[in-house]
């Protein structure tokens, strides 16, 4: 196994070593300036959702060039688990993936091979944005299996009863949790403090810690509360929000705060 001191890429040496990292998530479009704000912001990652958005190849490559050179690891949701997917996702410049739906232990593989270059796996090789269009072919080539951050989502009860499967599998480096789909599989969608997905949670967390990987969980509304209650659960790659809903709050904020003072100054 590969030491993570030997690991440039700090968020794969995070997942590796446990540790708490926080990024966030882009899914409102392939708006550069978007990218740009939250890259600014400090986080350690930056998901670019190309599963629930219309960003498409062309719009994550133009998220990754607004982010790249601000701090921010560049990861990506891919739209699904296909090896064309994930490859050319890697090959504009994703420094990790996320791969969505992983309910047992051979889709988990499938989504590592497809991240590997021979021997480990099946990723093809050509200039492109990953390896500076051929003039880091060599050293690329050498060193992005070791490199390139792999996290399964787990996202059904099918999944989370095959966890220990799907964690025991050699380069799956980290689990992250879509707490709506996963209520949605137990029929309580939406209710994500209930007690069966807190549980489920739980022993998601629990076999991360036997298997010695990460385990991340997308916390939609960042409340300081939450925060604490996730990362003493055992969670520790965690998206905070989403920049929609940082807009949307925002406005909300404004206004209602605008309003308020407007009242106020009627009576």
């Amino acid at each position: 196994m590969i030491k993570s001191t030997q690991i440039n890429n700090p968020v794969k040496k995070a997942l590796l070593e446990r540790q708490v990292t926080f990024g966030s998530w882009l899914q409102l479009g392939p708006y550069p300036g978007v990218a740009e704000v939250l890259a600014n912001a400090g986080y350690d990652w930056l998901a670019i959702d190309c599963e629930h958005s219309d960003i498409d190849i062309e719009g994550f490559s133009t998220l990754a060039r607004a982010i790249h050179g601000r701090g921010p690891t560049v990861m990506i949701r891919v739209k699904e688990n296909d090896v064309m997917e994930i490859r050319q996702a890697l090959d504009m410049g994703a420094q990790g993936i996320i791969v969505p739906l992983i309910n047992n232990a051979n889709e988990a593989e499938k989504a590592v091979a497809a991240a590997k270059y021979p021997p480990c796996g099946i990723r093809g090789f050509c200039f492109g944005r990953m390896n500076n269009y051929g003039e880091d072919f060599v050293e690329y080539v050498q060193t992005a299996n070791n490199e390139i951050a792999v996290i399964v989502m787990i996202e059904s009860k099918e999944a989370v009863e095959n966890i220990d499967e799907i964690l025991s599998v050699d380069g799956v480096d980290g689990v992250f949790v879509g707490p709506y789909d996963l209520s949605g599989s137990y029929g309580i969608t939406g209710q994500t403090s209930h007690k069966v997905i807190q549980t489920a949670l739980k022993k998601i967390a629990e076999s991360c810690r036997q298997h010695n990987k990460s385990a991340g969980l997308h916390i939609v509304y960042p409340t300081e509360q939450a925060i604490e209650k996730t990362i003493s659960d055992g969670f520790t790659f965690i998206a905070l929000g989403v920049d929609m809903v940082f807009l949307r709050e925002g406005c909300k904020t404004a206004l209602n705060s605008a309003k308020s003072i407007t009242l106020k100054k009627r009576k």
